[in-house]
């Protein structure tokens, strides 16, 4: 059971606008957001929310309302009476973990990840057949093989960054890279630079590390066509670094999570020149970086744009070989990589020997596995929009060039109650909301691109159902809120 517990002032800045397109009982509308919140992690099982008299005075509700809608939630199974505990968020039959999803729900979207590559199999067997050369220690290994290390280099130097293997590490995953970062870049109370919206486990990490987050905007990948205007990310950012002084930003340059944009050229100089002046390690996640569609031009990786050091860079073979292959890296100055390997050890004592030798018999095939990859998302891409534009012409359908998702505006706060009905059509979809730090990006909805066109159709379909029935729900009459129920 967790410790934590939520004030009502952080609640109601995870709840948003919860009131908007919800129905017209205050109660429903109030436990229908914490649910969605306990089953896409923004509350984590075993937090106990605040008190219902606390919680009704900040929303301005009656004590009734907010008791009604905490009973609710645990005639649902997620909510848990304690004596002397009040209220803790839980999951029906799992107090400590989140659940597989029901079996009605057979399409799962909130993971934005391919299918692994048709040869995987037969690369691991030839993997297994590299094992033996590989026992003669006890195979802790907390930096990494020297064949991948050699091979990561070798691919970052094709790309334009000349690299050796004393610069890499090798993690497990991408997702380890980034906690690993935060642990040793940020100390507690120091500040750190994120894009808003943004990719949720690595603002959870920085979190985690005790950071205070400093998000600035991001505009969506054609914001221009959305009569918006482009936002200049770069001077954004170099002024975010200014004010703040962070030790530590975290950005992702090509095909960003979830909005798809890339940062040209202009502005990845502007962001690294910003950093090394104040002192700022910027963090680049590079995961999605290769994954290009029909971008036009290829930009170097981050750390070609700054001086030595100003940029640490990250990837994984997650979005490109299979989510399953726990394997990433770390690109940075032996100094910093002396001092990863330093603190990696409470945490884990290595990545698995067996997943590194699949992964460097198949780094030299990387050009032929990004070919089989673009082939894909433009396939989904090209369906998803065709899809979204008959299906839902009230929407903003952004035209993105690659990455693994399309972050489509609704014209309506309404995400989260459009995920909540999506899992009654079968379908998981994670809301705006889960990629922002404060309750905003109600308005949209992250979409996939990378999986197979059928389960893309399939899920738009699971959508439009969805959409009948939230823009069918009559609005919430703000005046009649405080109102006992």
């Amino acid at each position: 059971m967790s410790d934590a517990s939520l004030s009502a002032r952080a609640l109601e800045t995870l709840l948003g606008d919860w009131r908007a397109g919800a129905g017209s009982s205050a109660y429903l509308a109030l436990s229908d957001r914490v649910r969605l919140l306990i089953l896409d992690g923004r509350v984590s099982v075993g937090t106990r929310l605040p008190a219902e008299r606390e919680l009704a005075d900040r929303l301005g509700l009656s004590r009734t309302t907010v008791t009604t809608a905490y009973r609710h939630l645990r005639e649902q199974g997620l909510l848990q009476s304690l004596r002397g505990s009040g209220s803790v968020a839980r999951i029906p039959g799992a107090p400590a973990v989140l659940p597989a999803p029901p079996a009605t729900l057979h399409l799962d979207l909130s993971k934005a990840a391919p299918p692994a590559l048709p040869w995987l199999a037969e690369a691991a067997r030839e993997a297994v057949d590299d094992l033996p050369s590989q026992l003669g220690d006890p195979g802790f290994d907390p930096v990494g093989r020297p064949a991948l290390r050699q091979a990561i280099a070798d691919r970052y130097t094709a790309r334009g960054l000349p690299t050796s293997p004393e610069q890499i590490m090798v993690t497990i995953g991408a997702q380890h890279a980034i906690a690993l970062l935060s642990r040793v870049l940020v100390g507690r109370g120091d500040r750190a630079v994120i894009e808003a919206p943004t990719y949720p486990h690595a603002y959870e990490a920085l979190r985690a590390a005790g950071a205070r987050l400093v998000p600035v905007p991001v505009a969506p990948h054609d914001a221009e066509a959305w009569g918006e205007g482009l936002l200049d990310e770069g001077e954004a950012l170099a002024r975010a670094f200014s004010r703040a002084n962070p030790a530590a930003a975290y950005l992702m340059p090509d095909f960003q999570n979830p909005t798809g944009r890339t940062l040209d050229e202009y502005a990845r100089e502007r962001v690294l020149e910003a950093a090394a002046r104040q002192g700022t390690v910027v963090i680049a996640d590079e995961t999605t970086a290769e994954l290009d569609i029909d971008r036009g031009w290829t930009p170097l990786p981050l750390a070609a744009y700054g001086p030595a050091g100003t940029a640490v860079l990250i990837g994984s073979v997650g979005k490109t070989v299979w989510g399953g292959v726990r394997v990433g890296w770390i690109r940075a100055e032996p100094s910093l990589i002396r001092r990863l390997v330093a603190v990696r050890a409470p945490g884990d004592l290595g990545t698995p020997i067996l997943e590194q030798l699949l992964v460097a018999r198949l780094m030299p095939r990387m050009d032929e596995i990004l070919e089989l990859r673009r082939a894909q998302l433009r396939a989904g891409r090209d369906r998803v929009e065709q899809l979204l534009a008959e299906s839902f012409p009230e929407w903003q359908v952004p035209h993105v060039d690659g990455g693994i998702a399309t972050w489509v505006g609704l014209g309506a706060p309404v995400s989260s109650q459009l995920a909540l009905a999506a899992r009654a059509q079968g379908l998981l979809i994670a809301a705006g909301p889960r990629f922002g730090i404060d309750g905003a990006f109600e308005r949209f909805l992250r979409v996939p691109i990378c999986q197979p066109v059928a389960d893309l159709e399939a899920a738009v379909q699971a959508l439009g159902r969805a959409w009948e029935q939230t823009a069918g729900m009559p609005a919430v009459d703000a005046g009649a809120l405080p109102a006992v129920v």
